[in-house]
């Protein structure tokens, strides 16, 4: 099934097609269609699922763009409001729908004069309910949609849902979209919905096929550790350590941080100014780490997200489901990675129950193994890269002064402490990158190995002296800043590059 086969309004089918968009996702399938005939739903689907264009697509399809607000998404914080208008904006552009973004922590006016101006609506409960009982604005939406009712209903705002619905028409098309269905959402929806339609998902589907799951069983005192090499192991282009508590987030935060990782934490106790900065350097790739507890991670939503780490297990199933929901969205895969205590594992099966999943049993990895697979990535990556010819030239010069061994190894230990030109991993560079690397190696022979940096951890440099110069001298492991210190200095010869431990020191080449 494709998109097109709707019948969408003309623009906002141009708009899916522009995203890049084909296939629907299931819920999209299943919602769609329902919301074009008029019906209210209640849909099942969690985190990462595609629900805003469940929702947002079939409206906007239907809204007439008269200068009113016709629809109106009441989400539960401040981060997914944002996300969900920035989303319905680009599908409504085109069709001259305009959004409003409205939340706690700004001031009312510009709020209000958005408004006016929108055709849709994206709130959280509590700013939207002193607007609306000081009188300060009156809307009258034909379609109304609750997203992730059920953290609405953990965060505790019923009350201030069940208000807001006092001042919206009772002719309307009411949506509402809920990763798991307690009591309090069924009992919500009786009360709100007209005869609504289901789109349900069974129980094996509750959480994303495409997220493999896994659970690590360690000391109480080993949890530190163990997260420190699983993280070194795994390598993980972006991830979200989700802890139980605020103090828990800032002592974690504290420790990897002192571990060299590039790392940030996020908790309700943060201004949202500070908040808001924080997200945005996660979504930019100014910090790979993102530590945070499960309200303050509510609404969070990167695609880039490669794997989740549960520091303790959560409470409950439901905030499992939401956890892992951060990973392998957009249709792409993504690992969640458990941290459990020996006491712990019937909870593990617990939460295998209620939500229809396996998660596999794993053993931590030895450093020996954490090293070795990074070697392999290395390798790996070094197999498949495309030769240049400007590369090829660079080598040729490089060998009226250097032997081609020397360069290999110079080469090498660059790529492996080098991150300036990307910013990525020890295995983020393409021969292009390595050229540059190269040319600079021709400019800095004279100098010796510089000290490297990488990406999460800083250790000492790469190459060794050349030609006799005196600052010859190798530096430590560029994975480990603690070994970094242990690279020996050449001598005025260049033939003893050797530091007190010659695995971590780099040698000075000979002249």
């Amino acid at each position: 099934m494709k998109f097109s086969d709707f019948n969408l309004k003309e623009t906002i089918q141009a708009a899916i097609t522009e995203a890049g968009f084909t296939e629907p996702s299931p819920v999209q399938r299943d919602a769609i269609p329902l919301i074009l005939e008029g019906h209210d739903i209640i849909a099942q689907a969690q985190t990462g699922t595609g629900k805003t264009a469940a929702f947002g697509l079939p409206a906007m399809s239907l809204m007439k763009a008269d200068g009113s607000v016709e629809g109106l998404v009441i989400v539960p914080t401040r981060e997914l409001a944002m996300q969900v208008s920035d989303e319905l904006f680009r599908f409504g552009k085109l069709s001259g729908l305009k959004t409003a973004t409205v939340y706690g922590g700004t001031p009312y006016g510009k709020q209000i004069d958005r408004i006016k101006q929108a055709s849709i609506v994206v709130a959280t409960p509590g700013r939207l309910q002193d607007l609306l009982m000081s009188g300060r604005i009156k809307i009258n939406p034909s379609f109304v949609i609750l997203d992730e009712a059920d953290e609405m209903l953990d965060m505790g705002f019923l009350d201030e849902i069940k208000n807001i619905f006092t001042f919206l028409p009772s002719k309307r098309q009411t949506l509402m979209f809920s990763a798991t269905m307690p009591n309090g959402i069924r009992k919500l929806a009786e009360q709100i919905l007209n005869n609504p339609k289901t789109v349900s998902i069974t129980k094996s589907e509750k959480t994303n096929t495409k997220i493999t799951q896994l659970y690590y069983v360690v000391q109480e005192r080993e949890r530190d550790d163990a997260l420190v090499r699983l993280i070194d192991y795994k390598n993980p282009d972006k991830c979200i350590i989700f802890c139980r508590m605020k103090k828990e987030v800032d002592r974690l935060v504290a420790h990897m941080t002192a571990q060299g990782f590039k790392v940030s934490g996020l908790h309700g106790d943060m201004e949202q100014k500070q908040r808001e900065v924080t997200i945005r350097a996660f979504k930019q790739g100014g910090i790979d780490i993102f530590i945070a507890t499960d309200v303050a991670a509510r609404g969070l939503d990167v695609n880039d997200v490669t794997h989740v780490f549960n520091y303790h297990i959560p409470f409950d199933s439901e905030s499992y489901v939401h956890r892992i929901g951060r990973t392998g969205r957009a249709g792409k895969s993504g690992e969640a990675i458990t941290l459990v205590s020996p006491n712990e594992l019937r909870t593990i099966k617990k939460i295998e129950k209620d939500v229809g999943t396996t998660m596999a049993s794993q053993v931590i990895p030895t450093r020996m193994e954490v090293q070795n697979n990074r070697s392999d990535e290395l390798i790996a990556k070094i197999a498949d890269t495309k030769v240049t010819d400007k590369a090829i030239e660079l080598v040729k010069t490089l060998q009226h002064d250097l032997d081609i061994v020397t360069i290999a190894h110079l080469l090498a230990s660059m790529i492996q402490s080098e991150n300036s030109v990307k910013g990525k991993d020890n295995i983020g560079l393409g021969l292009e990158e390595i050229a540059l690397l190269m040319e600079r190696a021709m400019q800095q022979r004279g100098n010796g190995g510089g000290g490297g940096r990488n990406r999460r951890r800083s250790g000492g440099g790469g190459g060794g002296g050349y030609r006799g110069n005196r600052s010859g001298g190798g530096g430590g492991n560029g994975r480990n800043g603690r070994n970094g210190r242990s690279g020996g200095g050449g001598d005025r010869n260049g033939r003893s590059g050797g530091g007190r431990d010659s695995r971590n020191g780099g040698q000075g080449s000979r002249a």
